[in-house]
């Protein structure tokens, strides 16, 4: 499924070509057969999409894709059917041709405020952890980066990621069934490094931001995004159970928190780029997401409040120097 030849020249080229060895066989043995149950249905998803000639991927306002694909009608129905196969779509929105992937995470938004903040990425090998199907990976491409390489464990995101770049001429672009710890490392091999709604989700966060820390070169920039608790003092607080119905949140920090454990994993020039409540009109139900979403999260009586009564999902978006 994976193009080995196609990544490994492409790390190459970037002076990583040490790293295929490493990389390649646990990626590609990762997508083998009786890796995963579903897997055999995902494949089967992906060879019943129409044939088209690949096209430069080009933007489509907020979308990602190939909006000038010619599907005919036949063609376009038979390309949702199998693309609503590999649902659900968290990131997005894409299109190819006339068909409007609409996802649960208008990602576009925080692309924008991502990108009006950070280092233009143009020339720069970004390194993008938690990558999903890889829609910020192709804007970073887009926006010029040099290389991206997306790491996310969750096959079927890998997948989907293959089923819209089948039909996108070959950029160096790739994302790989992998988690950030088996990178060859420390090796401080990217100009860029982002970890976007990753931070929460990991049982040791200071690890984290260290090998984070380790993948970035002197001088690199940190993209960090994650939910964080409102508050001026510097805390951290478990959730017992459940935050927002989600079960794997095992630390939710204040800004200030979080400002502290970045200096402690050795990040200079540390700054809150932005902070924001999250909104039903950036994550939602769709149908390419029928399942519950943050409307479901949120208590009805009380907004402001999960359902288990926690504040509201909201967001910060820092950057830190890797010092040089």
């Amino acid at each position: 499924m994976l193009d080995l030849g196609r990544i490994r020249c492409d790390l190459d080229k970037n002076g990583l070509g040490s790293w295929a060895d490493a990389l390649l066989p646990a990626a590609a043995a990762r997508l083998a057969a009786g890796a995963h149950g579903d897997l055999p249905a995902w494949q089967d998803a992906l060879a019943a999409l129409p044939g088209a000639p690949p096209v430069r991927g080009v933007l489509d306002g907020d979308a990602v894709g190939a909006p000038v694909i010619a599907f005919d009608a036949a063609a376009r129905d038979r390309a949702r059917e199998a693309l609503l196969r590999l649902a659900p779509w968290r990131k997005g929105p894409f299109r190819l041709g006339s068909l409007s992937i609409d996802s649960e995470w208008r990602s576009n938004l925080k692309w924008d405020r991502v990108a009006a903040s950070i280092r233009p990425v143009a020339g720069r090998t970004v390194l993008d952890v938690g990558s999903g199907n890889g829609y910020y990976a192709l804007r970073l491409r887009g926006a010029g980066a040099r290389l991206v390489l997306g790491v996310d464990p969750t096959l079927l995101y890998v997948v989907q990621f293959l089923a819209i770049t089948r039909y996108l001429e070959p950029e160096p672009v790739h994302v790989l069934p992998l988690r950030l710890e088996e990178l060859p490392g420390p090796v401080p091999a990217f100009d860029t490094v982002l970890s976007m709604g990753v931070l929460y989700h990991q049982r040791s966060p200071l690890d984290h931001l260290h090998r984070l820390r380790e993948a970035l070169r002197p001088g690199g920039e940190l993209v960090l995004e994650t939910l964080v608790l409102p508050g001026d003092e510097a805390l951290a607080r478990t959730p017992a159970d459940r935050y927002a119905r989600m079960r794997n949140v095992w630390l939710l920090p204040t800004v200030p928190e979080l400002l502290v454990w970045l200096a402690r994993s050795g990040f200079r020039d540390t700054r809150v780029a932005d902070l924001a409540v999250t909104t039903t009109g950036e994550q939602r139900r769709s149908d390419w997401m029928p399942f519950e979403s943050l409307a479901e999260a949120l208590d009805p009586a009380d907004p402001s409040r999960t359902v288990e009564g926690w504040p509201a999902p909201r967001r910060a978006l820092l950057l830190a120097t890797r010092p040089g």
